[in-house]
């Protein structure tokens, strides 16, 4: 057995004067009892010198931690309310917990387009089928799929398109594209990614504290008052503007005219609209699919948008970004160019198998595959709103989204979600995760399995009857 030796100069007579072989063993009359005594504090000392010794021989470099880091608060939202829920588990580890809380996918990827991808897969191993690199925007293939699939006849090319790992990751490379010199909008409460990502490029000033927000963000206040559209007369200047719609987490879909508004006043005020279309197939009603639906927008709008909530790739990653080539900046270079540089700089290009299951996704079986899927989810949503319905609270989204938006008046966010994870093992999202306007909301996600939104739909009635 290898043994471990102490510096004489880290022991303390005084504290840890027994350590050593000698201890335990020593002819002396004392009883086992002491000696297992003092064999728990021999271990307590060699876990104190270990941890003051790791702290005072520290090795630190010289570089300085990047000051935009320290600014955001605490840990992303989803990541804290999985510690939580990980607590929860630990501390309940025969409870059935049920997640509603993170937007992830659950139900399988439908057949035609994981054969696809398959079928990509096994062709990697032969020579004729192997291939490399592929071009940084994506398959071209692809590309002509995704613009005649959701843009038809709105005047967007096949080369506005640049495919991506996701909707997420292109969130950040734009703010990479725009940088730290501008100001940004975004609707509150938003998906956290915009602010955050904004933090770290430096677009922001510190966290007011008893305001909840970031100094040098205008933030739009959406809220059942309004509509979940912001009082465009009532936001100042700003370079860049963040929309969602359907909007996370609100579940609101935005009207023709509530955006006609919005790109005027883009153009009025010479700003970039970055909007976030990642939930358009969830729309039943007339509400726009694509921002290019009204006229000018392709002046002053970038789109992106994701296969992961209609096919089930949350966790294969494919989406798209949209720039058309009549944006420019405001000397009138392609804002496309630029992008296209980042694309080439930064990223390598989407998976040539995830790719092969895009081109699936918007074949005539696959684009029904995706809405028998978008379909489940919307089943699921109708039983949570019925569910809270009938409990008497006040309940938005769910229609065009697959979110429901529960207002808890007078209550904390988090105060409620720890609530019904405490008494219903259900994990939800606090709506203040997302802005101060959603302090006393909380949204609840309707992906799951259609057993557990019934499981959980009971658990509910008898929480809050």
């Amino acid at each position: 057995m290898s043994s471990f030796v102490f510096p004489s100069s880290n022991l303390s007579s005084s504290s840890c004067a027994f350590l050593g072989h000698n201890t335990l063993n020593s002819s002396s009359s004392r009883s086992k009892t002491v000696a297992l005594s003092r064999s728990k504090e021999n271990f307590r000392c060699i876990a104190e010198l270990v941890e003051k010794s790791s702290v005072s021989t520290a090795y630190k470099t010289s570089v300085t931690r990047n000051p935009n880091m320290a600014k955001l608060q605490a840990g992303y939202l989803f990541p804290e309310i999985a510690r939580r829920r990980s607590a929860h588990m630990a501390k309940h580890p025969d409870a059935r917990i049920i997640s509603l809380g993170i937007g992830d996918t659950t139900e399988p990827i439908p057949d035609v387009i994981t054969s696809a991808m398959a079928k990509r897969a096994h062709a990697l191993a032969t020579i004729d089928g192997y291939s490399g690199y592929g071009a940084e925007q994506g398959d071209q293939k692809l590309r002509a799929a995704i613009a005649e699939s959701f843009y038809g006849s709105l005047g967007i090319d096949s080369s506005d398109i640049f495919v991506s790992d996701g909707a997420k990751c292109d969130i950040s490379r734009l703010q990479l594209l725009f940088g730290s010199n501008v100001k940004i909008a975004v609707q509150d409460p938003s998906y956290p990614a915009y602010v955050d990502s904004g933090v770290i490029m430096g677009q922001t000033g510190l966290y007011e504290k008893d305001l909840e927000k970031y100094a040098n963000i205008e933030y739009m206040r959406c809220s059942p008052d309004n509509g979940f559209f912001p009082d465009l007369t009532k936001i100042s200047k700003c370079d860049i503007i963040f929309f969602c719609s359907p909007n996370n987490p609100t579940g609101s879909a935005a009207t023709r005219e509530q955006l006609i508004q919005l790109v005027k006043f883009a153009k009025d005020n010479g700003s970039i609209i970055i909007y976030d279309s990642a939930y358009a197939m969830y729309i039943s009603d007339d509400s726009p699919r694509s921002i290019y639906e009204i006229p000018g927008a392709e002046e002053v709008a970038i789109e992106t948008a994701s296969f992961s909530k209609y096919a089930g790739f949350t966790g294969v990653r494919l989406g798209w970004t949209v720039i058309p080539k009549q944006l420019l900046f405001t000397d009138g270079f392609p804002v496309a160019k630029d992008f296209n540089r980042i694309v080439c700089t930064c990223f390598n290009g989407a998976s040539n198998i995830s790719q092969a299951g895009g081109i699936a996704c918007l074949s005539e079986e696959g684009l029904k595959a995706m809405l028998d899927v978008v379909s489940f989810y919307k089943e699921n949503t109708k039983i949570i709103v019925e569910t809270f319905t009938s409990l008497g609270y006040k309940v938005y989204g769910g229609k065009n989204a697959p979110y429901v938006w529960v207002h808890f008046p007078g209550r904390k966010s988090w105060d409620v979600f720890a609530e019904i994870l405490e008494k219903a093992h259900i994990v939800t999202t606090p709506g203040s995760g997302f802005g101060p306007a959603g302090e006393g909301f909380v949204r609840v996600s309707a992906f799951g399995h259609r057993e557990n939104i019934l499981e959980a739909s009971k658990r509910l009635k008898q929480l809050y009857k």
